[in-house]
């Protein structure tokens, strides 16, 4: 049958990253093309410019296939995984009538307010499937629950009209749904002038972001948990049914048909509070870590810090640094400081705050559920820093394991595409043939108990703590016009 390969598009809020896997779960090359600044035209809004998600997919489809020496015949399929939570208005064209709402973006949970010169409203992943395929068709995986008439038992839009009108979105304007795995359509001669991919290529709908990651991570059977390190961080465990009314976690539909991923409380901002960190040590750190030898600033912290021990001197961080609409006073804090504290003990006090405080929203969230993983699955990109992983298998008290393949949500959408393409029967069986785990890190038992005490006798208990003096900053901020 010889060797075949799919693409998987990972569509996200800071760059479109691509690549081409083939059926054994091998990344044979990958491209990406980072995303213009988002736009802010009043306070609130967080919009793509212009034609940002579509213009960023076509350059890094390009890049990808310059770069792949293989025969492009034998290129099978397209997975399209994009970023969730976003809003996206049509004109009867397919083109945009409005900019992309970001996730971000405070409109985008609001009801639908009707405008002639909008045709449709969906997903990012509807609207690159048009893009690509010339079809108004999407994934009801991606259709989120707060933002669309989603019935979350059927896998599809809600019967019930007291549901269905609370969102306020006229029938005609909605995509048509499908579910993860199937073909949505093949790509057309103008997509295939303009990507480089060949023209008839099926694009296969996969789900929402987080859960084709969760797929791409092997995330797939009950007994394990996963902890997702990106611009949002969040945890999630397998089920098997809809949840509708929890405390500690809401429930996500799956890359899975009629499967379901429980999902906890998350970190806004995510592994962004690392990036902003290494921004303020500025270029010339950069530089200075490159002449003594290192390949970036992040080795020479990671090298730093990991003489620093466990607990960081008594230096705690409150990882808030970007506040939901809802709580604009939320701010993040570094409680601790003294004269002895160093930038490695910065850096390694704000992975420290992120691995507690998911320890925590995880711990709540199977609390509820009455489960208890054994093993935790570590994805994105905080967990290439093998120090983040030991941090995170200390705090967690469990094995954590990294696959081979840390864009996990391009191999997702390539699993989808392979199940989708009949050359894998069951989502189960691409998984086991196209995931595998690169390692494995064990928690030090001195350290977690170390964690645990800092945890319970500190940490936990500082958001209680700093939101009475968080709501007077904001309000001093309002009154004296700061």
């Amino acid at each position: 049958m010889g060797r075949k390969y799919f693409v998987g598009v990972d569509s996200g809020s800071q760059s479109t990253k691509v690549s081409l896997i083939d059926q054994d779960g091998t990344v044979v090359c990958s491209a990406s093309q980072p995303l213009r600044p988002m736009i802010h035209r009043k306070p609130g809004w967080v919009e793509h410019p212009d034609d940002d998600l579509w213009d960023s997919l076509k350059v890094a489809l390009r890049r990808l296939l310059e770069r792949f020496d293989g025969d492009p015949a034998h290129i099978v399929g397209l997975g399209l995984c994009a970023i969730r939570c976003c809003r996206v208005f049509l004109k009867a064209d397919g083109s945009l009538a409005a900019p992309v709402m970001s996730w971000m973006d405070v409109r985008a949970y609001e009801t639908y307010q009707d405008d002639p010169a909008i045709a449709y409203t969906g997903s990012t992943s509807g609207y690159l499937t048009f893009r690509l395929t010339g079809e108004l068709k999407d994934t009801i995986a991606n259709a989120f629950q707060h933002q669309f008439p989603t019935d979350m038992e059927t896998w599809n839009w809600s019967q019930n009209p007291k549901h269905f009108g609370k969102f306020g979105i006229p029938r005609e304007k909605l995509l048509e749904m499908h579910l993860p795995g199937e073909i949505l359509g093949r790509v057309t001669a103008d997509a295939a002038r303009d990507t480089g991919l060949p023209q008839g290529l099926p694009v296969v709908s996969t789900a929402n972001d987080k859960a084709v990651e969760a797929l791409g991570s092997g995330l797939i059977e009950p007994g394990t948990g996963l902890l997702s390190l990106g611009t949002y961080i969040t945890s999630m465990v397998y089920g098997e049914k809809y949840r509708a009314h929890t405390e500690h976690f809401f429930t996500n539909l799956a890359s899975v048909p009629y499967r379901y991923l429980y999902e906890s409380r998350g970190i806004r901002a995510g592994m962004g509070h690392i990036s902003w960190f290494k921004k303020l040590l500025g270029d010339e750190f950069e530089e200075r870590a490159r002449r003594n030898g290192h390949g970036s600033a992040e080795e020479l912290l990671e090298e730093e810090a990991q003489a620093v021990p466990a607990g960081s001197d008594g230096l705690l961080i409150a990882p808030d640094w970007l506040a939901p609409s809802n709580a604009l006073h939320r701010k993040g804090v570094m409680i601790g400081l003294d004269l002895h504290h160093t930038r490695a003990h910065i850096y390694r006090a704000l992975m420290e705050g992120i691995a507690l405080r998911m320890k925590n929203n995880f711990d709540d969230m199977n609390r509820e559920l009455g489960v208890k993983p054994e093993r935790l699955i570590v994805c994105g990109g905080g967990s290439n820093s093998s120090l983040f992983m030991q941090i995170v298998a200390d705090v967690f008290g469990v094995t954590a394991v990294r696959t081979a393949i840390n864009g996990a949500a391009a191999l997702g959408a390539a699993i989808a595409a392979a199940v989708a393409t009949d050359h894998y029967s069951t989502f189960e069986e691409a998984v086991e043939r196209m995931v595998h785990i690169k390692d494995s890190f064990h928690y030090d038992e001195k350290r977690r108990r170390a964690y645990d005490r800092i945890n319970r006798e500190a940490f936990r208990e500082l958001p209680t703590l700093l939101e009475p003096t968080l709501q007077r900053i904001q309000s001093l901020r309002s009154d004296l016009d700061l």
